[in-house]
């Protein structure tokens, strides 16, 4: 498993107002774009930033939802994804509605930039250059709405300068957190699904990864015959203080061998080799940008093992291995 890239500074886009981003992460999971959406627009980013003369490199990103709106309907216990319809075709009938589920967001992205010299007024001329590339880009397929034209601090990027000692970058760190509040930081927790497996696995070895996975999707309802006194009462899994934890897509497995570029009609890019894969799956939690110790806590990277058909992103909140 690969470990965090090196960074010195902590570039922050704070309160992005995305319209109508993607909130069909995987074909199991609903309601936040996938982290993988985040990880490609840092990297479409450092092309656009270098392209510009500008050398930095991204090597992680962090993800703070402030606020969301799902597109659904409000009505009813079962809710539907509210659907546009598209404009008629050149024969003049009507198109057929296509399904896809849509979320408005206001978040913050962390970056980890990896910079060397880098005096104030480079920093100021910088920031602003990757500001207007962004404007420019889809975020998660969503549009990137216009920032306010009298910008606060509240809107503008600015960095969290890590080269100094321990305690200087400690000191850094909480001020980023602080800034960050209130909100919600997505970090995985693969562990959760080892600790459901002992517990499903104690009574039958039957029990597989998968099951624990979607056993920790859901929640579990049974009846207790010793609650309310030994009266009996209908209990939950979902205890106190479990947190905010959601099923999300982590990367990608590989369904066959690596074809050679060009050799698959179709493909999107026919200069890059080309192979056939599916979501991979895992546990991650909501939290706030205060619980977190370090930056390795908040920052996502790419763990890929192409030999092993393996593409998936890691997160250091917790450092457990997964086989899903």
């Amino acid at each position: 498993m690969n470990a965090c890239p090196n960074f010195t500074h902590l570039l922050v886009l704070p309160h992005l107002k995305v319209h109508n981003a993607n909130a069909i992460s995987s074909p199991l999971t609903h309601g936040f774009p996938s982290i993988t959406a985040f990880l490609g627009l840092m990297w479409a980013l450092e092309r656009k930033t270098r392209a510009a003369g500008l050398d930095l490199e991204f090597g992680a990103v962090g993800v703070v939802c402030h606020s969301h709106q799902e597109q659904t309907t409000e009505s009813g216990f079962v809710k539907a994804f509210r659907l546009t319809r598209n404009a008629v075709g050149k024969d003049g009938k009507t198109a057929a509605i296509v399904e896809e589920g849509r979320i408005h967001l206001d978040l913050s992205l962390v970056l980890a930039v990896h910079a060397g010299p880098w005096d104030q007024d480079a920093q100021r001329r910088d920031l602003k250059t990757i500001a207007d590339l962004l404007q420019g880009m889809r975020i998660a397929g969503g549009t990137l709405l216009p920032a306010p034209q009298t910008q606060t601090s509240r809107h503008r990027p600015w960095l969290a300068d890590l080269t100094g000692n321990s305690d200087d970058q400690a000191n850094a760190f909480r001020k980023l957190r602080a800034r960050l509040l209130p909100g919600s930081a997505l970090v995985a927790r693969d562990d959760l699904i080892d600790q459901r497996l002992r517990v499903l696995q104690a009574g039958t070895p039957e029990p597989t990864r998968l099951d624990a996975w979607l056993s920790l999707c859901r929640i579990n309802w049974y009846y207790d015959m010793q609650a309310e006194g030994g009266t009996g009462a209908w209990q939950n899994d979902r205890t106190k203080g479990s947190g905010w934890v959601v099923p999300i897509p982590v990367g990608y497995g590989a369904l066959g061998d690596l074809h050679e570029a060009g050799s698959v009609p179709n493909a999107r890019d026919a200069s890059t080799p080309f192979r056939f894969v599916e979501s991979l799956y895992s546990m991650g939690e909501w939290i706030g940008p205060h619980r977190l110790h370090s930056p390795q806590d908040l920052l996502w990277y790419a763990d890929s093992h192409p030999d092993d058909g393996l593409y998936r992103c890691r997160n250091d909140y917790h450092t457990v291995n997964t086989n899903l």
